[in-house]
């Protein structure tokens, strides 16, 4: 349903023979391109870029730089860091590992139901970040129905062991889909030429497959780093004790009410972030993959040796089991008055959701995330056109901050808007526009989240763009151009119909985002708007998980739902286009 943003390495033999893409200088030149130029950047610098700027004027204020150097001299700020980078290296390690298994037994072990499994591993992309929390607090908690229910035990899954828990099976799909993708890349002659040289099969595995999917293990392990130290919702429900620097952020700001310790806090929090995301931009960009022809020689050999599709499949089924009793808590949990311990039937929470003051969330959500998703989808295309075709020195900037959307947690993110636009936006003493966060905002506080569903949806469509872009040859668009085609002719004739499947990429993965985002919104929500995840903390907050579970059902519902029909209208969109071509 949508990819992972790791750019995968690009084979040796592939990167020789790939058309060179030609800038031409009079690009720079043509008005179409300078608009659209001027456009890109004036959002970017809104979505973005101010946001940022208030937040590190906030971070470096007298009160923030107190905070800042109790950063570096209180031991409660030290272990707060400490458990931060900490949970973030052990869930790239689990998630990487999990997503890698999932992946090898896909592509490498004979077994039928892939395609069960495949699903099963994308479920965690569309649903709300607590919903494997909550089930998991079900499950296993101190009252759980399978902890305490059957095996009579008092256990405390609250804490470190929780959260590694489930922050790993909420974002091992990334390393999944990004592992898979390598996996069914490599050259299965590789492994048949290991063999004849009298390699066993576990031999082949450690020298020839692990070294090749290197780069890939290490884009899965950054990127899961920072997605899990950025995490807020599953530190709020199951942090417990163990504190990290996202929930001390948002602390401060709704607890303490002292937003310069909140933007300090969150500069703290930014700083690993973006180095790793950093890291992992150059790693892509530097490793290659060298095999002896860039593409497959022939179909992947299954592996049906006991000695390894047994343990891969028994590992591989736990997982799968667990994936599925969490998620089926999910959706039998709207079902009980009370999860777990009155497990009466009643419709008391669907109604509550579907009909009732809940409802107004629901559409409050939706709508939003409809207004955003195509804005970020056509966004990323036209960054990914003007990056790959068009622009040239400002090309890499444009494509970095573009992807700060992926790189700045979101608490990051929330908090910068809630400095920057709580108040009307002057420049050079004019009101450039007017409050578009906290109590006094505009269509009360709308604007502002929609602004941060388009940038935090933004990458995907944008990588998705540059990726079909870079498979396109530039000889389809300079032939439109010489026959007088301005370049935005060219964008919305030629070169737009030819990347509609990114394009559609990029419009699942924004809405599927926006609907299940919490993190930034949670600083933004006021009495006038709700959203889905913001009302589903304020359940599990007060012990109403059966609204929650509600909430996550109908929510995992209307993703699918938007996404089964975009997927309709965009298939229906090209078949139109070829026969009109025809």
């Amino acid at each position: 349903m949508a990819i992972p943003l790791i750019d995968a390495p690009v084979p040796d033999s592939v990167r020789a023979t790939a058309p060179k893409l030609k800038r031409n200088g009079k690009s720079a030149k043509d008005p179409a391109v300078v608009i659209l130029t001027t456009i890109v950047c004036a959002i970017l610098l809104l979505i973005i870029g101010f946001p940022l700027y208030g937040l590190l004027t906030s971070a470096f204020a007298p009160k923030g730089l107190e905070v800042l150097a109790r950063m570096v001299t209180d031991p409660v700020n030290h272990r707060i860091i400490a458990n931060t980078l900490l949970l973030g290296l052990i869930v790239g390690t689990t998630g990487t590992l999990v997503g890698f298994l999932f992946a090898y037994a896909q592509v490498k072990v004979k077994f039928r139901g892939k395609r069960a499994l495949h699903l099963l591993a994308m479920i965690p992309i569309v649903a709300p970040p607590f919903a494997v929390a909550t089930a998991v607090i079900t499950l296993f908690g101190r009252n759980g129905a399978i902890t305490n229910g059957i095996f009579g035990w008092q256990a405390d899954i609250y804490g470190l062991p929780g959260l590694t828990i489930v922050l790993s099976l909420s974002f091992f799909p990334v390393a999944y889909m990004n592992i898979r993708g390598m996996l069914e890349s490599l050259d299965p002659s590789l492994d048949e030429a290991a063999a004849g040289l009298g390699a066993s099969k576990l031999r082949v595995f450690f020298t020839v497959t692990i070294p090749m999917l290197v780069p890939g293990l290490a884009g899965s392990f950054l990127l899961l780093f920072v997605e899990s130290i950025a995490d807020l919702a599953n530190p709020l429900v199951l942090g417990g004790d163990y504190t990290v620097l996202a929930s001390r952020a948002y602390l401060a700001v709704t607890g303490e009410f002292n937003m310069q310790a909140g933007a300090a806090y969150s500069l703290t929090l930014m700083l690993p972030a973006l180095l790793v995301f950093l890291v992992q931009r150059y790693w892509v960009s530097r490793k290659s993959v060298v095999s002896i022809t860039g593409k497959p020689a022939g179909a992947t050999e299954q592996i049906s040796a006991p000695s390894i599709r047994i343990p891969v499949l028994v590992i591989v089924g736990f997982l799968a089991a667990l994936i599925v009793s969490i998620y089926a808590t999910v959706l039998a949990g709207g079902f009980l008055k009370v999860p777990g311990v009155n497990n009466e039937l009643t419709l008391a929470h669907y109604q509550f959701v579907l009909a009732g003051l809940g409802s107004k969330a629901m559409v409050d959500t939706t709508i939003l995330a409809l207004i955003a998703a195509p804005i970020a989808g056509l966004l990323g295309m036209l960054i990914g056109w003007l990056v790959v075709r068009k622009l040239k020195r400002a090309s890499g900037l444009i494509d970095f901050i573009g992807m700060l959307g992926l790189a700045i947690p979101g608490t990051v993110l929330g908090i910068g808007y809630l400095i920057t636009y709580n108040k009307p936006v002057n420049i050079f003493g004019l009101q450039v526009f007017p409050a578009l966060a906290g109590g006094s905002a505009i269509l009360a506080g709308a604007v502002a989240i929609v602004m941060v569903y388009i940038a935090r949806s933004l990458p995907s469509g944008q990588r998705a763009a540059v990726s079909a872009l870079q498979q396109i040859h530039p000889a389809i668009e300079e032939a439109s151009t010489s026959l007088g085609a301005d370049s935005a002719t060219t964008f919305r004739k030629v070169t737009l119909p030819l990347i509609q499947s990114a394009l559609l990429t990029g419009l699942t993965f924004a809405f599927a985002r926006s609907m299940t985002t919490l993190s930034p919104i949670v600083f933004l929500t006021t009495p006038g708007i709700k959203i889905m995840t913001s009302q589903i903390l304020a359940e599990v907050d007060s012990g109403r998980f059966g609204n929650a579970f509600a909430y996550c059902t109908v929510l995992i519902g209307i993703v699918l739902l938007v996404i089964l029909l975009l997927n309709v209208i965009i298939r229906k969109v090209v078949f139109r286009g070829q026969s009109h071509r025809r």
